[in-house]
């Protein structure tokens, strides 16, 4: 049930400009404790902004928002690593930040990657590193996680088993999450709750909703709609977190 207490951030008539053109305007959502809030929409229709004011990265920026907590895990959409140095996963994990040994095992162990501890960086798959990403954010046991398009760089099986994992994450911890993603209908049995972004809020609600909305159709097309609602009533079949399609009972 909603309530208050639950909210951990809230955005309201949202938005930021540069150089006198709105990267993103009158944006307001919230996301509470134990839901999963996704951001969709195309490349430069402000997912990644309003992530960052949501983060607070962004100080100067019109509407309000409120945060209540300060536990925040984030993956960014993009991260610097010196591939050619030979940094371990236990390595990577301390690298910014003093980590209690034990946290950081429950969160590779969560993610499916706590034998790969010992492993060079550069020797992981796609999927694996994003895996190590998630656990590095999960490690400090995050109310509120940020996750900037966190299944980059891996093949559709393994983007359905990430977002499997995600939604775990969000049960496991009771975290509230807000995602960044390209597909709706890669999420949607994950996600809570969709925004739709094009500048602006084209259309919010939840993925079904979103899906047969006029707005969501002409960003992405009648055909990109229909998958979704095949997706929504042919879905009898779950993903485990090594990809493989197990028949539900």
């Amino acid at each position: 049930m909603r309530t208050e207490e639950n909210i951990l951030v809230k955005l309201k008539n949202a938005g930021i400009k540069q150089n006198d053109k709105w990267l993103v305007k009158g944006v307001s959502l919230e996301v509470e404790k134990g839901k999963i809030v996704t951001l969709i929409g195309p490349n430069g229709s402000g997912k990644s902004t309003t992530a960052k004011i949501a983060l607070g990265i962004y100080k100067k920026f019109e509407g309000t928002v409120e945060k209540f907590t300060n536990k925040i895990g984030y993956v960014p959409q993009k991260i610097s690593i010196d591939w050619t140095l030979p940094l371990r996963v236990a390595d990577f994990m301390v690298l910014t930040d003093d980590l209690d040994k034990g946290d950081i095992n429950e969160a590779l162990a969560l993610t499916g990657v706590d034998h790969l501890i010992d492993k060079n960086l550069g020797n992981l798959s796609g999927g694996e590193f994003q895996r190590v990403l998630l656990a590095r954010a999960i490690s400090r046991k995050p109310e509120l996680l940020v996750l900037d398009e966190p299944v980059q760089g891996v093949d559709f099986t393994g983007e359905i088993a990430l977002y499997q994992l995600i939604k775990k994450i969000s049960e496991k911890l009771n975290c509230g999450i807000l995602l960044i993603s390209h597909d709706l209908h890669t999420v949607m049995s994950a996600t809570d709750h969709v925004v739709c972004l094009n500048g602006h809020v084209c259309c919010s609600g939840s993925p079904i909703d979103v899906a047969k909305d006029k707005e969501y159709k002409a960003l992405f097309g009648e055909q990109a709609s229909q998958t979704l609602s095949i997706y929504e009533h042919k879905h009898d079949h779950v993903h485990s977190d090594d990809g493989d399609i197990k028949q539900k009972n």
